[in-house]
């Protein structure tokens, strides 16, 4: 075994003991690798809350109805992921004419909490403002001014943001309205030039610009002497307001993990069962070449189970089935290499032409299959939403790290050991 081939094995299995360290939940350093970076665990494994909330749908058409519940889960899942809650899953909810949204946040078991990263009932509309008859702009006081509320609510903005003039660098706040909005917003300032029009969220005044200009194309600024802090919390505030329909809390309870706890024991013995009966049966079947699998297979669940824990990937029981089905198919790619080899072997090759020549013909079967599956994941990680995403996640990553150790762990193993 020469020096590089030594390095290399050294350097694979120093790899693979880090890896082994960081994702032991309490470890021999006392739970250092767990207090710097802890697992991320889904609802359904460590509890949390349970909200749910009625959409008021009479001022929604009917055949908008499915939509705007489409729209109001993913503005909840959107505002919930910004306060780093892990995994939350919205889900929509009908009986009759009754439209619903269950929001479980894992983690949260205090209910106040829950509540407060969830908002209460968000609603944005927009005002006209009247004033008294014998006062002016500038001489009504607050207590005097009287708002008329239009059509134009928070369904209607697309979005806002906080943005810079190009002349003093000044924070300012861009709006951007949908087709509709953009309509009312054009008929409003035409009507209002020249007078303050009134924003409410949640029936408390967060700002009220002055009409410069009757503003058409569905885009307007809010100009002043903003600071930075105070143009993005108002800008949070029009997102956070920017609801297609008002929500009212009807329900909440805390959820145990008692269920989720038993099984997660059976699903990680299932997987240590399954594991071992897979290097079993590789070491009966291959010999010395299932040996090398069997150290190739441990290195990638080190390995796969430190991305999912450095990339903050929250893990659910959907989750963990994704790894554990990744599993075998890091056992698929060293089959697939074995076969390739034995192959070259009865050809006459010798064992290091013969590996080398297995592995460039096992890579393209293994390129193609780990690539539709790749397409698969990312297929349901964009289409879908929730704990099926978390499984098309760790399904991904699980794929992408069995590529590396198959063609890169096991190859270096076996080429060291023959050398």
């Amino acid at each position: 075994m020469n020096s590089k081939s030594l390095s290399a094995i050294l350097l694979i299995f120093l790899l693979g003991a880090l890896a082994a360290v960081f994702v032991y939940p309490a470890d021999f350093t006392g739970g250092f690798a767990n207090k710097v970076l802890p697992w991320r665990l889904g609802l359904d494994l460590i509890g949390g809350s349970e909200l749910i909330y009625e959409v008021e749908m009479s001022g929604v058409e009917a055949g908008d109805r499915d939509s705007v519940m489409a729209g109001l889960r993913d503005v909840i899942e959107r505002r919930v992921n910004l306060f780093g809650v892990s995994e939350p899953n919205v889900v929509v909810s009908k009986g009759g004419n009754v439209y619903r949204l269950v929001i479980e946040l894992a983690g949260v078991r205090d209910i106040g909490e829950a509540i407060k990263l969830i908002g209460e009932t968000p609603f944005l509309f927009f005002s006209e403002v009247e004033f008294p008859k014998d006062k002016s702009s500038e001489e009504a006081k607050t207590q005097d001014l009287k708002y008329k509320r239009t059509e134009l609510t928070g369904r209607y903005v697309k979005k806002a943001q906080m943005v810079f003039n190009q002349v003093g660098n000044q924070p300012q706040i861009s709006l951007e309205f949908n087709d509709k909005g953009a309509e009312l917003f054009e008929a409003i300032t035409a009507r209002n030039v020249g007078k303050p029009l009134a924003i409410f969220l949640d029936n408390n005044l967060i700002s009220a610009p002055v009409v410069q200009e009757k503003i058409s194309g569905g885009r307007a600024q809010i100009t002043g002497q903003f600071t930075i802090p105070e143009a993005k919390q108002l800008v949070e505030r029009f997102n956070a307001g920017a609801l297609p329909a008002p929500i009212e809390l009807v329900n909440q309870q805390t959820i145990g993990a008692s269920l989720g706890q038993d099984s997660l024991q059976k699903m990680i013995w299932a997987g240590i069962y399954g594991t071992l009966a897979v290097i079993v049966f590789m070491v009966l079947y291959y010999r010395g070449l299932g040996l090398f699998a069997a150290i190739a297979l441990l290195i990638y669940i080190f390995l796969t189970l430190a991305a999912f824990k450095l990339f903050g990937v929250t893990m659910s029981l959907a989750g963990i089935a994704g790894f554990i089905l990744s599993i075998g198919m890091a056992v698929d790619a060293n089959i697939l290499i074995f076969e390739r080899t034995k192959e070259e072997l009865k050809r006459g090759l010798s064992k290091m032409g013969a590996i080398d020549k297995g592995f460039e013909r096992a890579w393209t079967s293994i390129r193609d299959s780990n690539f539709t599956t790749i397409i698969t994941a990312l297929i349901l990680f964009y289409l879908t939403s929730s704990f099926v995403r978390g499984f098309a996640l760790t399904l991904l990553i699980g794929v992408l790290v069995s590529m590396f150790t198959a063609i890169t762990v096991t190859r270096n193993l076996l080429k060291a050991w023959i050398s």
